[in-house]
């Protein structure tokens, strides 16, 4: 699933060796989510823990990210995590923002299906409702 943000760099970690051979980096974006900003951390893993090296903090950029899920088993109880894990960060805006992070005009976050560039939450939206009370005519 491909989403993307555009936020401010709230703050950029160093790259992680984890394994002979997976390395990750982790950064966190500042996104305005009505009255209150919203702290969300990525990662970027092997050869894209470079992305963010054109970047600093305070910067506004849109990162495209997917959204990645996983089970493990461990002492018999499963768990679960869930990663955004990004693979393409640009600058907000191509022309430049003149008013930087809270000047001028403040482009409005919103993770979206890269596909569907029109859903203004912060969440995935099903492509179409399974039924609804409108289109239903049966009695129960």
């Amino acid at each position: 699933m491909a989403y993307d943000v555009t936020g401010r760099l709230h703050e950029i970690f160093d790259e992680q060796q984890v394994s002979e051979k997976f390395r990750k980096r982790e950064f966190v974006l500042e996104v305005q989510d009505g009255q209150y900003p919203e702290h969300i951390k990525f990662q970027m893993v092997q050869d894209k823990t470079s992305l963010i090296d054109p970047f600093k903090m305070g910067d506004e950029v849109k990162v495209t990210f997917n959204l990645r899920g996983r089970g493990f088993n461990k002492n018999g109880q499963m768990l679960y995590f869930t990663n955004l894990e990004a693979w393409k960060i640009e600058p907000a805006s191509a022309g430049g923002n003149a008013g930087g992070y809270g000047g001028g005009q403040q482009q409005q976050a919103a993770p979206r299906p890269a596909a569907q560039n029109q859903n203004p939450t912060l969440r995935a939206q099903p492509a179409a409702p399974i039924a609804s009370d409108d289109d239903n005519d049966l009695p129960f």
